[in-house]
């Protein structure tokens, strides 16, 4: 006979799991037109994996993995900031007259 008990999402949540970076990022879903990955996309991804992880949602054997492709995803993040932010030092180039 099946187990035909139903789990609340009370007994699933864990009270002492911190969500509010994931509450935070909480926004209306993009644009039909717009399907793509961006950055948030990804910030939200690690952020997820943080917090499952917190949770015990991956046995022993999956914590390799899991922990090389948030950190290939956090290298991207920090990679794609760099890249946005203006070079340290460089001056804006001047116009001779």
């Amino acid at each position: 006979m099946a187990d035909t008990t139903e789990k609340t999402e009370d007994a699933i949540v864990d009270d002492n799991v911190d969500t509010s970076s994931m509450d935070a990022m909480q926004t209306t879903p993009p644009p039909a037109d717009e399907q793509g990955l961006n950055l948030s996309d990804i910030r939200a991804c690690v952020t997820i994996i943080d917090i499952v992880t917190k949770r015990g949602a991956f046995e022993g054997a999956e914590m390799a993995d899991v922990g090389s492709v948030r950190n290939r995803l956090d290298n991207f993040l920090k990679a794609a900031a760099e890249a946005q932010a203006p070079a340290e030092g460089e001056a804006p180039a001047e116009t001779e007259a």
